[in-house]
């Protein structure tokens, strides 16, 4: 098998005290998004996504060393978050 080579040379070069050539640079293709509805209701929702009270106490607590973990807590909400999961996929 024969590799063609053409593809890897870089390109020439000008001669030294020469001014580059200006080419039209071609318009930058733009994006647009759009947000569903039900994203648009929760961006302008009133409740705010975050409880900065409970944020703020438990900061609080940690710094005062009286933050407790609880690993049954942690553990339950794993398995109950992975219980969705697979019953939402099951679902789709």
């Amino acid at each position: 098998m024969k590799i063609d080579s053409s593809a890897f040379k870089a390109p020439p070069v000008p001669p030294a005290g020469t001014a580059p050539q200006k080419t039209a640079a071609a318009p930058l293709p733009t994006d647009a998004v759009s947000l569903s509805q039900a994203a648009q209701t929760q961006s302008t929702g009133s409740k705010p996504p975050v409880d900065s009270a409970k944020i703020q106490e438990i900061k609080n607590a940690i710094a005062e060393g009286r933050f407790r973990i609880n690993p049954e807590a942690i553990a339950d909400g794993l398995i109950e978050t992975a219980r969705e999961l697979v019953n939402s996929q099951r679902k789709a």
